[in-house]
């Protein structure tokens, strides 16, 4: 949700979310206020540089949230990243960027968030 906020589709969260490369040593940093760490693996198109300051991407953002946000968080940032031009996100490329996820905890409730996003028939 870090991102999402960087990106403005997001409120500002209460504590930074912030994701360390598993390659990389952050034990100097874990005393660090007001953030949290998450030691996870970063891919070459995971991040980019905003003003100097990396960023999660914003399909990784789209999917970590997907995954990890419960719902009621998930579906307005999904759907304000979603309708961003300038991030180049398509519903159909996040959906398979999920499908595409190995076996990971919350896939299925991630699914479920994303079919909250597909436009409803009119009555």
């Amino acid at each position: 949700m870090t991102a999402a906020w960087i990106y403005g589709c997001a409120t500002e969260p209460d504590r930074l979310a912030l994701l360390v490369d598993t390659k990389r040593r952050i034990s100097s940093l874990r005393s660090a206020r007001g953030c949290t760490f998450h030691e996870v693996r970063l891919g070459p198109f995971d991040v980019v540089s905003l003003g100097g300051l990396l960023v999660s991407s914003p399909l990784r953002t789209a999917v970590d949230i997907a995954l990890h946000v419960d719902a009621e968080r998930a579906v307005p940032a999904l759907r304000a990243l979603l309708a961003n031009p300038d991030l180049g996100l398509q519903p159909r490329l996040l959906l398979r960027a999920v499908e595409a996820s190995p076996r990971l905890p919350h896939k299925k409730e991630a699914l479920v968030k994303l079919e909250q996003l597909q436009p409803r028939p009119a009555p």
